[in-house]
């Protein structure tokens, strides 16, 4: 019922397409764990990229609409910055780095790509 956003089309599509796999692992209790988060349902983390002292972020805007999304990341992040998509970066992309992650604006269907500096 309702739009493909509200019936959250997008996420059960992923689900499908990338289920989870299961790997054994000791009984002993350990803490979930998470590399990445964004705050807007409306915003896709595509992929992440690892390259020596850094990781590429891929994100897209699904939903056709303009918004404002906050990425965060449990690294440890020295500096983030927009790049191309040669993963060069781009002039006056460097992005402050807030207590809420790196603030990310979006317009319909926009693809970013964040080069994030890791921290030794």
């Amino acid at each position: 019922a309702g739009s493909f956003q509200d019936a959250g089309v997008i996420q059960r599509a992923y689900n499908l397409n990338f289920p989870l796999h299961t790997v054994p692992a000791s009984s002993a209790q350990c803490l979930a764990w998470s590399a990445f988060s964004v705050s807007s349902p409306a915003v896709v983390l595509e992929t992440a990229e690892d390259r020596p002292e850094a990781v590429v972020v891929r994100l897209y805007e699904a939903h056709g609409s303009t918004v404002d999304a906050w990425l965060q990341t449990s690294l440890p992040i020295k500096e983030a910055t927009l790049c191309d998509l040669l993963e060069q970066p781009v002039a006056q992309g460097r992005l402050p780095l807030e207590q809420r992650g790196v603030r990310l604006s979006f317009t319909p269907f926009r693809l970013l790509s964040v080069l994030l500096v890791l921290r030794q």
